[in-house]
């Protein structure tokens, strides 16, 4: 099982789509429209994103933002076998909210159906048979369009080198983290590997991290440990439960943050204590100019064990859309060797999970600091 797509229903379509050619760099290959909707269709050839908005009041894009602000509507994974998927679904108590279709193309057979997630989330479920395109069928004729042009100081210049989707985390309410892991797991045959508690001086978390057996997709599930918790604030922006943020790997994250923020992409700050603990944890492995890179481009570094002569390089964008609901993470992954194989760090790390936490959380007292201001004036 891998992801094949991310789908988003978004408010205002054409912001949607500029931040996401201008600021990720990924080109906007096709659109579609129907009777209640309009999506584009972006895609570096690895990564590939929908964006829906409603030009009326009907349909599911127009219920859906009716109930939720911008954000992650489906996550779409590819099956190796559609029908046993469904039945084991089905038999487990998930939703169906389309059955079965089949589309034969040139060179091959494409399948899928989609059945409703955890809240309002859905999940599109595609089976390849041969070569087929890379997206189902979605009700009208997909309209390919010219790549959009770019500027002189553009991601033309400065590929950021995204080239997966590595994982995405959903957020539940307090007391759901138990029911949302074995919905998971006995719906799509997810299964339990790490399990987190986050507590700070202001908030905290609970947090599974599921992976799956038949491939590379990792969802962590938090919930919030306090009414005061980020999760909780997420929540309550949202109206219930749904997808925080994505991460997109890359293999050289320096490099392709420099080449972000050159196109304006901001990221949430981290503080310089923070790379002063580090450095002395750290300082006989890496150089004071690896150092020097690292807290320029305000990544996080972690290590998925003490052995393990590899890092795990994490950052975070500031907020997408209208509400603080959802944001993007830059991952690297470094490669080792062991027992005479290449290897990937996998998982997370504790100290980088607890360090995002409490980035967001920062964030989380600024906004509160300007609204009391606002409201005092």
């Amino acid at each position: 099982m891998r992801i094949n797509h991310i789908h988003f229903y978004v408010k205002d379509a054409t912001a949607s789509r500029n931040w996401f050619v201008n600021q990720l760099g990924l080109p906007l290959v096709a659109h579609q429209t129907t009777c209640d909707s309009h999506t584009d269709i972006l895609s570096n050839g690895a990564i590939d994103i929908l964006l829906s908005s409603a030009p009326g009041t009907t349909g599911p894009v127009a219920q859906y933002l009716r109930e939720h602000p911008s954000g992650v509507a489906d996550v779409a994974f590819t099956v190796d076998n559609l029908t046993a998927t469904m039945e084991q679904a089905i038999h487990q108590g998930a939703r169906v909210c389309q059955p079965i279709q089949v589309e034969w193309q040139p060179a091959g057979c494409l399948k899928w159906a989609q059945i409703a997630g955890w809240g309002s989330l859905c999940h599109t479920l595609i089976e390849r048979q041969g070569i087929t395109s890379p997206l189902p069928h979605l009700g009208s004729p997909l309209r390919s369009i010219p790549l959009p042009s770019r500027t002189a100081d553009s991601l033309a210049d400065a590929d950021p080198q995204l080239t997966a989707i590595d994982h995405l985390v959903l957020n539940v309410a307090a007391g759901d983290l138990k029911a949302a892991v074995t919905w998971y797991e006995t719906v799509l045959g997810f299964q339990a590997r790490q399990s987190f508690t986050i507590q700070t001086e202001y908030s905290g978390l609970d947090s599974q991290v599921l992976v799956h057996p038949e491939g590379p997709i990792q969802l962590p599930i938090n919930q919030p440990a306090t009414v005061t918790s980020q999760i909780q604030e997420f929540l309550d922006l949202n109206r219930g439960p749904g997808i925080q943020h994505i991460a997109l790997q890359t293999p050289d994250i320096l490099t392709t943050v420099s080449a972000l923020r050159q196109v304006g992409l901001n990221f949430l700050s981290i503080p310089a204590t923070y790379y002063e603990g580090l450095q002395q944890e750290y300082a006989q492995i890496l150089a004071e100019s690896d150092w020097e890179a690292i807290s320029t481009c305000q990544v996080l570094v972690d290590r998925q064990c003490q052995t393990i002569p590899a890092f795990l390089l994490q950052t975070f964008t500031q907020p997408v859309f209208e509400q603080p609901t959802f944001f993007f993470e830059l991952i690297e992954r470094q490669t080792y060797t062991a027992g005479g194989q290449f290897r990937q760090v996998e998982g997370f790390g504790a100290g980088n999970f607890r360090a995002l936490f409490e980035a967001i959380e920062r964030e989380q007292h600024q906004r509160q600091a300007v609204k009391s201001i606002r409201t005092s004036l």
